[in-house]
């Protein structure tokens, strides 16, 4: 998965001694090692490991990581390829000998040629007992990393990839709650490029996702633009924020604001000292149609899908020594339990690579390969920082007014932390909206005064509570889960993008189209924030 590297140096001691070792490799920040690591010493643990004669120099990256990876993975992965191929599923039946000789007549006939068998039981509600690669959640951003897997793998079919989604009807999902909208105007680069790429998939969907026979998607994309309202004291940081915007291609621009009243006569101007306004790519589209169309596409390239839940994973271990004597365990899951649903049955299923996409509920299952269960300040106890925020929406009527764009303030920071809803269900708060909502909007849209509410339901945002940005890529020390989560509610519109990176992570060894090192999960434990102005 990563670069080769180049010959190590080392000392051996008599049986049992630390054993010291280097080796070079590429940038460490790139692949989410330890940035803050000098030489490190293997050192047999106490379920007597062997020493690798590997080397091992944890500030010096890609090589580092093709050598950890190799050393780790009970499998073993060449570069980019995985090299253990599953096995095929175990099966059978048994006959009663002492039966009727026109049962064993009757049962020998049903497995004729061109004759149904109904011997074998029925397994199909179970996932495969061997995948290479596991992805705990069918979101969106679960399902595009497993199309990009399959797309991108060099040899076709070589590659068996399976999801698994607990709820299948996907009534509390991310994916089917969310509004569906998409938009280029972040301060960050790594996010506008991710939006723009999103915006050019979702634009031609039929060229990644048609399937032979199946009529065409019609996601519904309704390009009327982002307008962002900056007040005197945030004029300056929009017009920074576009300049960067402009810089990696998004159509934006700045409007005064007898500009804005001109363009949106409907608006109340009070209080803007400028708007920005995307004139390209953005707008909102179908969620669920999205959702379809990868899980159809996914069907017809051969990934496997299940319903269950994961609740255990079966993993081995590695111990170092830091210069520092600071002892670090590395991890590697070689198999993941699924629970079936309203059923005490579970299904183990080995696999070489496991995909942490699940959503508001991936810290539930960071936890469960042991992310975040070591001594606080170290890395082994950096939880992923990732949790459920009840986000509502409200679809209402108002006459008089034409197709408007959709209207935000940005802010860097929430300014109701205290008044967050309880995200133990999805109920939903009408009082929330009278009280909170309806007051601002009818005070800078007049026609809003109106309004009348038609409907409104709730969804989970994967709130990430160190700085609202995604999590991709692999984790340092559980050497072989990968995470796509924590997008904090841009996670849909970027899933194309973040989808492709992963994959080309796991393929390749680094991130190729767009680099996202800025997101990997080191950042937590150095205490590094990827900060993102623009929130909303």
């Amino acid at each position: 998965m990563a670069g080769g590297s180049r010959p190590g140096r080392g000392s051996r001691r008599g049986h049992g001694e630390t054993v010291t070792y280097s080796v070079g490799g590429g940038a460490l920040r790139a692949t989410g090692q330890l940035a803050r690591s000098s030489e490190w010493r293997l050192a047999r643990s106490s379920d007597g490991w062997d020493n690798s004669e590997a080397a091992v120099r944890l500030s010096e990256g890609a090589g580092l990581r093709g050598a950890m990876i190799r050393r780790v993975l009970p499998h073993g992965l060449g570069r980019g390829l995985l090299t253990r191929r599953p096995g095929t599923r175990r099966g059978g039946f048994s006959l009663d000998w002492d039966g009727k000789v026109s049962e064993i007549k009757k049962k020998i006939k049903s497995i004729l040629p061109g004759t149904p068998c109904d011997l074998l039981p029925d397994t199909s509600h179970l996932p495969p007992e061997h995948s290479d690669v596991v992805i705990v959640g069918g979101g969106v951003l679960g399902l595009s990393v497993a199309y990009w897997l399959k797309k991108l793998e060099n040899r076709q079919g070589g590659m068996r990839v399976l999801v698994v989604e607990r709820d299948h009807t996907y009534s509390q999902a991310s994916t089917g709650l969310s509004v569906g909208g998409i938009c280029q105007q972040f301060s960050l680069p790594e996010n506008i490029q991710l939006s723009l790429f999103s915006a050019s998939f979702l634009r031609n969907i039929n060229e990644y996702l048609a399937v032979t026979n199946a009529p065409p998607l019609d996601l519904q994309f309704n390009p009327s633009g982002y307008l962002l309202l900056a007040s005197e004291k945030d004029a300056a940081a929009m017009e920074s924020n576009v300049k960067v915007q402009k810089q990696e291609g998004a159509k934006v621009c700045l409007m005064s604001p007898d500009q804005l009243r001109n363009k949106f006569p409907w608006i109340n101007t009070e209080g803007v000292a400028l708007a920005s306004y995307g004139m390209e790519n953005e707008g909102w589209f179908d969620p669920w149609c999205l959702l379809h169309g990868l899980r159809q596409k996914l069907a017809s390239m051969g990934v496997f899908f299940c319903q269950g839940e994961v609740t255990r994973f079966v993993t081995s271990s590695q111990h170092m020594l830091t210069t520092d004597d600071e002892m670090v365990t590395l991890k590697s899951i070689h198999e993941v339990h699924v629970k079936m649903d309203h059923s005490l049955e579970y299904q183990p299923v080995e696999c070489a690579i496991v995909i942490n996409a699940a959503g508001a509920w991936s810290a539930q299952i960071a936890a469960l390969a042991g992310i975040g269960k070591g001594p606080p300040g170290t890395l082994q106890g950096t939880k992923l920082p990732v949790e459920p925020r009840k986000r509502y929406v409200y679809v209402w009527t108002s006459l008089g007014l034409p197709l408007c764009p959709r209207l935000c303030k940005p802010c860097p920071h929430l300014s109701l932390q205290e008044e967050e809803p309880d995200p133990a269900n999805l109920e939903v708060d009408h009082d929330f909206f009278q009280e909170k909502v309806w007051p601002h909007l009818a005070l800078r849209v007049p026609a809003f005064e109106t309004l009348k509410v038609q409907t409104a339901w709730a969804g989970y945002y994967d709130y990430n509570t160190f700085d609202q940005n995604g999590v991709v890529g692999p984790h340092p020390l559980v050497v072989n889960m990968y995470f796509a989560t924590g997008f904090s509610g841009h996670g849909l519109q970027q899933a194309p993008g973040v989808g492709r990176a992963v994959a080309e992570m796991i393929l390749e060894g680094s991130f190729q189209t767009i680099d996202l090192s800025p997101f990997l999960f080191n950042r937590f434990y150095l205490g590094e924030k990827t900060q993102e102005n623009n929130i909303m």
